[in-house]
């Protein structure tokens, strides 16, 4: 069973409002089982909106429209149904009777324009409205299905649950889900993880049908995604497969995968910290306290983080920090401010970040070059260089990422 999703509106189209239908509505089709491989978004446009139904159908056995379905001029997806049914429209007296009954029930005066709300097209089932004053429509066409819904979120989700699910799932003769784990990396551009990649993809490839998928997402500066997804008769089955593919992964790519699905660079680091019973301080120059809200953001982290330092002048660098007099913008700086940071506040391990965000030159050093230090128990400072580009918000976002991973991966040398 394949189902393709219509979002009818012409404030879509014009950016007037975010379509998290459709998004929704995507997530509870793989849960599912049933595939989506198609979103369209279209105007109200009697022509179009027909279409974009007759596009539809002729690659998907079920279409799930979202909108079009009050009681204006423009709403006109009954319309649009009725050209692609070959039928006319007509007003069911029975449903007419519980749109006039909502209203009542509120108080309010019905306009003459609501009873539209009434009209089905010939051979379609109505869907019970509990929400709001729109019922929901099952059209069936030949073998097919257009299943079309309120555009209003509540409404049209819970009409999906009690409706549109339970039917498709009937209709599909299959009892499946579609599952995804999402593998978060930092340090290797898409096309090398591409090639890193590529042998696992070649032996799924010659799976045929049904095997699991791989795909790349980049994520700006939040790194490399690469999602796994896979279809299954049941929930347990799914996470099988998904543990099998991540296992194979991960032999694959080792160390520059950090986390998965929502796991964030400092919940990994929090994550080994805790596994060492280490604590953290933090003392920034460039990012600015960009390291220090990422990590307070992360529920749980004050049973590790002691404390952060944002050390933005030099002056404070030697006097708070006790970084020795001279440049400050080199790796010897960032390994001092690292060891201040750890003494200052107490902690055992101290991470630091010193660098020219720009748009000026500091020290004569271009923006985008930039040290983290890291200080870890039993072991002498670091300074590390961070290869930084963009503009000064993306190189102070890329470097506070890049500082928490190079924490990480010294973390884990610990063993």
């Amino acid at each position: 069973m394949r189902a393709e999703i219509v979002a009818i509106g012409t404030e879509l189209l014009l950016g007037q409002i975010v379509d998290t239908n459709s998004t929704w509505m995507a997530e509870q089709l793989a849960a599912a089982g049933i595939d989506c491989q198609f979103q369209t978004r279209v105007g109200d446009n009697l022509e179009r909106i027909a279409e974009a139904l007759e596009i539809a159908l002729d690659r998907s056995e079920a279409v799930i429209t979202c909108g079009g379905l009050g009681p204006t001029q423009d709403d006109i997806t009954r319309e649009a149904i009725a050209v692609v049914m070959g039928v006319p429209l007509r007003r069911d007296p029975d449903l007419l009777a519980k749109v006039e009954a909502i209203f009542a029930e509120r108080g309010r005066e019905m306009s003459p324009t609501n009873a539209r709300q009434a009209d089905l097209p010939v051979g379609a089932i109505a869907i019970e409205q509990r929400r709001g004053t729109a019922p929901g429509l099952i059209c069936p066409i030949g073998e097919k299905v257009v299943y079309a819904l309120p555009g209003v979120p509540d409404e049209l989700r819970e009409m999906v649950r009690r409706a549109v699910l339970p039917d498709l799932t009937a209709r599909s003769g299959e009892r499946a889900v579609i599952v995804s784990r999402t593998l978060r990396t930092w340090g290797l551009g898409e096309s090398k993880l591409a090639e890193i990649v590529a042998p696992r993809l070649d032996s799924l490839d010659g799976l045929g049908r049904g095997a699991p998928t791989i795909a790349f997402l980049a994520s700006g500066i939040e790194g490399i995604k690469v999602r796994v997804t896979v279809k299954a008769p049941d929930a347990e089955a799914a996470r099988a497969a998904l543990d099998v593919e991540e296992k194979a992964l991960r032999e694959l790519l080792g160390t520059v995968v950090f986390g998965v699905d929502d796991e964030t660079m400092e919940h990994a680091v929090g994550e080994h910290l805790l596994a060492r019973k280490l604590t953290l301080a933090i003392a920034e120059s460039f990012t600015g306290g960009l390291i220090a809200s990422r990590v307070v953001a992360l529920p749980g982290a004050s049973g590790w983080l002691r404390g952060a330092v944002v050390a933005y002048a030099s002056d404070v660098k030697h006097t708070v920090l006790a970084v020795p007099e001279g440049p400050v913008v080199t790796a010897e700086a960032a390994a001092s401010m690292a060891d201040g940071a750890r003494r200052l506040l107490g902690a055992d391990v101290g991470l630091a970040t010193t660098g020219v965000a720009g748009p000026d030159e500091q020290e004569g050093l271009a923006p985008g070059t930039a040290f983290a230090g890291i200080a870890l128990p039993g072991s002498e400072p670091v300074g590390v260089a961070l290869r930084l580009s963009g503009g000064r918000d993306r190189i102070r976002q890329i470097g506070s990422i890049s500082a928490l991973d190079e924490l990480r991966r010294r973390l884990l040398a610990l063993g």
